[in-house]
């Protein structure tokens, strides 16, 4: 498809179901499909049916809509064929249909970029990363931009572009797939979601343009160049497809407030022990850590990426007074909050020169043993061999859409991931600690070729099990 042909564009096929419409609402075209069926959708027609800018607007974008119940049913194009086409914006590439919350939250985000409140560079970390605000300034959320990875051609942080370059050998992790790191914190989100455990923040993959993004010399000066046409020869700037900068994928992760890094809160907690109930709910939030990062084997996991918010509780009588009183018999509350999971979803396990150990393993909480109400969250889930391989279709649909996807190393990601389930299944029925449950021999099951690629999982299928006993040359155990 090319841009010379907008109807071939008009008439791409939009493929959703009922069940992702809002509850109670009916959809934006005629008649009805099944779950599933292709409906065919167009822009909204103008006046006595004709095209939208029939009247020579036929290149003029289209505004920033207000809810994003509008957004989700105007324009509904296909995002890739659009981007194909140099047709399309931030705001109609992100269509969240089954989390109208989410998509909110996103619209909000576009919104307060078109009134100029722009996301604000992170100091912190390797790659470009960017706290996302409101149009009244709140930090909503944070975006990770694909192209601004350590991998990535526009990586801000000149000491890693100097690393790479100086000392490839030693750069990135040989156990992961170059940069896709987005992709890994949107998966982890998944498999947050898909186990129950409540740790990581929402995250998904999304789409925004912001001149505070580090963009090339080249897309800047097209931007400029675009927009002096407009301003100085409309006719001529009316022809321009996309006006402004190019959109970026990345990943988007919910703000989380009240929170501070771990490593403050455990140095507190071992000169101020915390109360008996609020210590067994640090417990199960820590074994729900120690379960998401085992299982998605994550190599970045130290004290200071991952988050905990403890705070008292109040007396609801004293809440409209000036002053609060803080009560004594009530235990303060504290909850985890798994962020920077950027890092996992290894192809293979750490074989190298580093292991990159969880650093939660040293803590003491790592050697208690895991708790019944743990093994009765996930113990039923990841023992059925059809739930693990839903999980997989599910992370399948998400790193596909990657552009430098490649199916056999997905193949050997999920491998890896399906062993160590099987050790935590096998540490959960055994009653034993995080500590033991990371010495473990490291294990890979493979599908076997001949086993069937859907959903559902027959027991005619097989897989193959094996030790990875390579170990690197820097090993904690």
């Amino acid at each position: 498809m090319t841009e010379s042909d907008p109807e071939e564009l008009d008439e791409r096929l939009l493929v959703l179901s009922e069940t992702e419409l809002p509850e109670g609402s009916s959809p934006p075209w005629p008649g009805k499909a099944a779950p599933g069926g292709a409906v065919r959708v167009r822009p909204p027609a103008g006046p006595e049916g004709e095209p939208p800018g029939a009247e020579g607007e036929e290149d003029e974008e289209e505004p920033l809509l207000g809810s994003a119940a509008s957004r989700r049913v105007a324009y509904a194009w296909d995002k890739e064929a659009r981007l194909a086409a140099g047709t399309g914006r931030s705001t109609e590439m992100n269509l969240f249909l089954d989390d109208p919350e989410f998509a909110e939250i996103v619209l909000k985000a576009e919104q307060a970029i078109e009134c100029e409140v722009f996301p604000e560079r992170i100091s912190q970390g390797s790659s470009g990363s960017y706290f996302v605000k409101d149009p009244k300034g709140k930090t909503i959320g944070v975006f990770k931009p694909k192209s601004e990875e350590p991998y990535g051609h526009l990586n801000p942080k000149w000491t890693k572009y100097f690393h790479k370059i100086c000392c490839p050998c030693c750069f990135g992790r040989g156990c992961l797939v170059p940069n896709q790191g987005y992709l890994s914190e949107t998966g982890a989100s998944l498999v947050d979601s898909k186990l129950g455990l409540g740790v990581v923040p929402k995250t998904k993959v999304v789409w925004l343009v912001s001149e505070t993004f580090n963009y090339s010399a080249i897309d800047r000066a097209k931007s400029r160049g675009k927009k002096y046409a407009l301003e100085k020869v409309p006719t001529v700037g009316k022809k321009f497809n996309r006006i402004g900068l190019p959109p970026k994928v990345g990943s988007f992760q919910l703000f989380v407030e009240g929170y501070k890094e771990a490593d403050h809160w455990l140095r507190k907690f071992e000169t101020d022990p915390l109360p008996e109930n609020t210590r067994k709910q640090f417990q199960s939030q820590f074994e729900r850590l120690v379960v998401l990062d085992y299982v998605t084997r994550n190599t970045d996991r130290g004290n200071d990426n991952w988050l905990v918010r403890y705070e008292k509780q109040c007396d609801e009588m004293d809440l409209s007074n000036k002053d609060i009183q803080w009560t004594t018999d009530k235990d303060p509350i504290i909850k985890i909050a798994a962020i920077d999971n950027g890092l996992a979803f290894p192809f293979k396990h750490p074989d190298e020169w580093r292991a990159y150990p969880f650093h939660w393993a040293w803590l003491p909480q790592a050697k208690v043993p895991f708790s019944e109400e743990t093994r009765e969250l996930i113990l039923p889930r990841i023992s059925d061999m059809n739930f693990v391989q839903d999980l997989s279709e599910d992370l399948y649909e998400l790193f596909k859409t990657d552009k430098g996807f490649d199916k056999p190393t997905f193949e050997n990601q999920m491998s890896v991931m399906r062993g160590q389930i099987l050790n935590l299944t096998q540490a959960l029925k055994d009653g034993q600690s995080p500590i033991q449950l990371v010495q473990m021999p490291r294990v890979i099951v493979e599908r076997s070729h001949g086993g069937s690629q859907g959903r559902i999982v027959h027991l005619s299928n097989t897989f193959t099990q094996t030790f990875h006993s390579r170990k690197p040359f820097f090993s904690s155990w």
